[in-house]
């Protein structure tokens, strides 16, 4: 305890004892009152200084900690400063440990996605090795035995690093491309043939699409073709002019080609296999009744053409309009002879009317009208059969060729064109069926739609004539009267 608070006790301590009441202590004698007066007033002058004593130290004690108080302030701020510095750079150090973790996570998908690229590339070249060797042309593979060789051995060799494999792949890929840009034109390359006596022969090979020639060094050419059980391929010379003009196109490089190493049969094939007949031979048996079925449609479709341009040519609209001028005149007779008089198919209708019109002129126009359009009407019946049996017919195809087909695969199944056979004969009847049904429905829906524009015409006419009937009877209606009645003939015995 340092010296200032014992002070400060002492002035507590004094204060209390003077702050004790009289009565409290025991009576003091009345003769002892003057003694005690000083020993009171020194204890009270003691009190006194040690309280001045007291306050003068608390004071200077204040004084200090008011000294001290700054400083401290000052370094806890800078201490709180600290702090949240600190928590910032933690914060920052905890968002770059995420950012690092989220970019490690997609480094490591893409990573993944890389191997697996590179592993379905990989299989990708495996297959390309393996499917390149059987695709070169008799001779090459002397030329690219080598590198194929090479090639497949990269799938077994483990002790490769992925960008080494890698290199040799994308190399032998090159090495591909290159005989592919080669082969444009031809191209040239030594080799090794047998001849037909099984001499092995050194010479020059030309590749020309897919035709492989060879020429010997002693001059000896021909056509190279594949030998079982050697990676030689085996020379067949050729006789006469053709041998003579092989040698120099092979040692030069340039020249005409002189033959057609399939004498035709390519290109008899490719004419055989893109023939409508042969197509049509493929179809089987069912074929037969769609063909007399398209046969029919087309005979009717060329018959309805020609009698609608037929009809077209004997149309008179200006006989049509004079009728009915005679008609809205009174002169009805007049109009019949001017009708009748011409080949229009709507004047006729309308003269046949008008001449029948004292027994019913509405029987009698739809009676002219009824006969007009089963004319034009004729044949359109058969060609809706043929739209709607077509179809039928190659589904009939389909079921038959299906048939065949299973009827092989439940037999001997050493025989794949059979079952191909059967499949081909379904789908051509089918298709063949469809396509007639197609070709029909264009005409069908024409010429309906013509006989719908005449029924409009007839329609309109007949309308026409009755409005101007009723709306103005002939004058000679009351001296036809009076005449006696004359036989009329029969609506079914007129004619157009």
């Amino acid at each position: 305890m340092n010296t200032h608070a014992r002070h400060v006790i002492a002035a507590v301590a004094a204060l209390f004892a003077l702050a004790v009441p009289a009565g409290a202590q025991a009576p003091a004698p009345a003769g002892d009152a003057p003694a005690q007066a000083p020993v009171i007033a020194k204890v009270s002058g003691n009190a006194d200084a040690e309280l001045a004593r007291s306050i003068a130290d608390l004071g200077e004690l204040r004084a200090r900690i008011a000294e001290e108080k700054l400083p401290l302030s000052q370094k806890l701020t800078e201490l709180e400063e600290s702090v949240i510095a600190l928590r910032k750079g933690s914060d920052r150090v905890q968002r770059l440990v995420d950012a690092g973790a989220l970019e490690i996570a997609t480094l490591r998908n893409e990573i993944k996605n890389r191997q697996d690229e590179l592993g379905y590339i990989g299989n990708l070249f495996d297959e390309y090795v393996r499917t390149f060797e059987t695709r070169i042309a008799v001779g090459e593979v002397q030329v690219y035995a080598a590198p194929i060789e090479a090639s497949k051995s990269l799938i077994e060799n483990k002790s490769l690093s992925p960008s080494e494999r890698f290199e040799k792949q994308t190399g032998f890929v090159e090495l591909t491309v290159k005989r592919l840009a080669d082969a444009i034109g031809g191209s040239r390359f030594a080799g090794v043939g047998v001849d037909t006596l099984g001499r092995v022969m050194e010479g020059q090979f030309a590749m020309v699409g897919p035709i492989s020639l060879f020429r010997a060094k002693d001059g000896e050419a021909g056509v190279a073709v594949a030998q079982a059980g050697s990676p030689n391929p085996l020379v067949r010379p050729l006789e006469g002019d053709l041998g003579t003009q092989v040698a120099p196109l092979v040692a030069s490089g340039g020249g005409t080609l002189p033959l057609d190493p399939s004498r035709g049969g390519a290109l008899k094939a490719l004419v055989a296999k893109t023939s409508i007949v042969h197509i049509f031979i493929k179809g089987g048996p069912i074929m037969w009744p769609m063909l007399l079925a398209s046969v029919v449609a087309l005979a009717v479709v060329i018959e309805r053409v020609l009698f609608l341009l037929n009809e077209q040519r004997k149309r008179s609209p200006r006989t049509v309009a004079q009728f009915f001028t005679d008609v809205g005149r009174g002169d009805l007779d007049g109009a019949i002879r001017v009708a009748e008089g011409s080949k229009d198919a709507i004047a006729n209708t309308l003269a046949y009317a008008l001449s029948h019109r004292d027994q019913s002129l509405g029987h009698a126009l739809t009676y002219a009208e009824t006969r007009t359009l089963k004319r034009y009407r004729r044949g359109i019946a058969v060609l809706d059969t043929v739209i709607t049996l077509a179809p039928l017919l190659g589904l009939l195809g389909t079921v038959t060729g299906m048939m065949g087909s299973f009827a092989v695969i439940g037999g001997d199944l050493s025989s794949p064109g059979a079952i191909t056979g059967g499949i081909a004969e379904a789908l051509i009847a089918t298709a063949f069926g469809l396509v007639i049904a197609i070709v029909c429905l264009l005409p069908f829906n024409y010429l309906n739609n013509r006989i719908e524009g005449v029924e409009t015409e007839l329609l309109a006419a007949g309308e026409q004539l009755k409005l101007l009937l009723e709306g103005k009877p002939a004058p000679a209606a009351a001296a036809a009267a009076a005449r006696p009645a004359t036989p009329e003939p029969a609506l079914a015995g007129g004619g157009l």
